[in-house]
């Protein structure tokens, strides 16, 4: 298989039928809980809807150049050392999501555990509402290293655009969880990523803190000890909020910080753990931080 064979799957297949009917579906959701949520006089920081469909807007138009190709262009030498090829059938669609679910939990867990990572995934964090159109508040640029996630599969014989369409469909599925309108599902809230349980997941609380990075499944986080129950009022946000609406500041200002950070450092080694260590670790010589 080559970018071209690739390519003309991207264009042809019929699975991407069912991604385009789930991107439907998510979209008439969130305006439907927008003019729910207008009429009905709830609490919604609108400029903060108004960055979040933004930066969606901008993350398409990004997406639409050859910055969108990287993972595809950068999977291909993997999958051509790959010993092994699984080829596309219903049943391996079905292994392939489970596969990209799985791969999807680390990919979260480690962009909650190291700080490069984190300067992406901080902009989905930022907001201090909680509605469906956080969903669409996502980094403009972390699909430019996402792709290095999906390379275990690649390994294991699933072409790159099986990958890369079933890691869609893990993010497609998050769309409808990111709202408090729907209340706590009982035994599907033990099994399947939920708004209760994805409501945890963005809590600025400290019980809440770096738990419950499952993609579909939640089953991941029991399995590897990061599952938590939402058991009280969930504060949104980050532990120290950015204040701004501005998507630009709002996708940038983690990579400031950054920067800022590693001005200061004194050493090789202090600057290269600022940048790829724990979100909260600082040379013992900086000054007071708030963690």
């Amino acid at each position: 298989m080559n970018i071209d064979e690739i390519t003309l799957l991207f264009e042809t297949s019929e699975i991407l039928d069912y991604v385009a009917y789930f991107f439907i579906i998510n979209f008439t959701l969130i305006f439907f809980e927008i003019c729910l949520d207008f009429f009905t006089s709830k609490a919604r920081r609108w400029k903060d809807t108004g960055a979040n469909i933004l930066i969606f807007f901008i993350g398409q138009l990004v997406e639409k150049t050859a910055f969108g190709s990287i993972g595809v262009i950068c999977l291909l030498p993997f999958y051509h050392l790959s010993p092994f090829e699984i080829p596309m059938s219903g049943w391996t669609w079905i292994v392939s999501l489970l596969a990209a679910d799985f791969t999807y939990y680390w990919m979260h867990r480690l962009e909650h555990e190291h700080r490069i990572l984190w300067a992406n995934h901080s902009v989905h964090h930022s907001s201090e509402d909680y509605n469906l159109t956080v969903s669409m508040r996502l980094s403009i640029i972390e699909s430019a290293i996402e792709w290095i996630f999906l390379i275990p599969m690649i390994l294991m014989g699933f072409n790159p655009f099986q990958a890369i369409v079933s890691l869609i469909f893990v993010a497609q599925y998050q769309t409808w969880i990111h709202t408090e309108r729907i209340i706590k599902l009982g035994w599907l809230d033990e099994i399947f990523n939920t708004p209760s349980v994805h409501r945890v997941h963005h809590g600025s609380n400290e019980k809440y803190l770096d738990k419950n990075y499952g993609g579909i499944l939640i089953l991941w986080d029991k399995l590897f000890g990061t599952f938590q129950r939402e058991e009280e009022k969930v504060i949104y946000g980050l532990t120290k909020n950015i204040n701004s609406n501005n998507p630009i500041t709002i996708n940038f200002i983690e990579y400031k910080n950054i920067w800022r950070d590693v001005k200061q450092c004194r050493t090789w080694s202090d600057r290269f753990r600022i940048i790829f260590g724990g979100l909260i670790w600082r040379p013992s010589y900086f000054k007071n931080h708030k963690k």
